[in-house]
């Protein structure tokens, strides 16, 4: 049987914002925007970094592939190593469906490099919030741990 060690980003990312001298590597600006007919998704996103913005569309396979794709191609240009991130796995909890459709959902996302899986969540009563969130945080790690800000394991 073969094990995998799963290191979890929320909690690392949780640290590192605590601290006065922490620096995101990105910054978004004004959440984002997703037109979802049911079958052609679009998203789009503007992010700042390095003193530059960068706005970009995309579509996906759904409004989380749209979500996942945009942010990747928005990334690259700054942060090349963003291309070789994989979603592994994705999974959507209710928490209490007591409260109809104003329940919180806990999204989760598993990413790769190729080398090292990561697991990140996010709450929210909108799911296309909390996967936008996740999606953010498994970047931003995958930035940070490739220019040695969290510590490689």
């Amino acid at each position: 049987m073969l094990n995998y060690e799963i290191h979890d980003a929320t909690r690392e990312l949780t640290i590192a914002r605590s601290l006065d001298r922490y620096e995101p590597p990105f910054k978004v600006v004004g959440g984002y925007k997703l037109i979802d007919n049911g079958i052609d998704p679009e998203a789009t996103v503007q992010i700042e970094a390095d003193g530059r913005h960068i706005h970009e569309a995309s579509t996906g396979n759904g409004p989380v592939d749209a979500l996942a794709r945009v942010l990747k191609k928005a990334l690259m240009p700054l942060f090349p190593e963003i291309d070789r991130i994989a979603l592994v796995d994705y999974r959507a909890n209710i928490l209490e469906a007591k409260r109809g459709t104003a329940t919180e959902v806990e999204v989760t996302i598993l990413f790769t490099d190729g080398e090292t899986v990561w697991k990140v969540n996010a709450l929210s009563e909108n799911i296309n919030a909390a996967s936008f969130y996740v999606l953010i945080d498994g970047f931003e790690y995958a930035i940070l741990r490739n220019r040695g800000a969290i510590v490689k394991a």
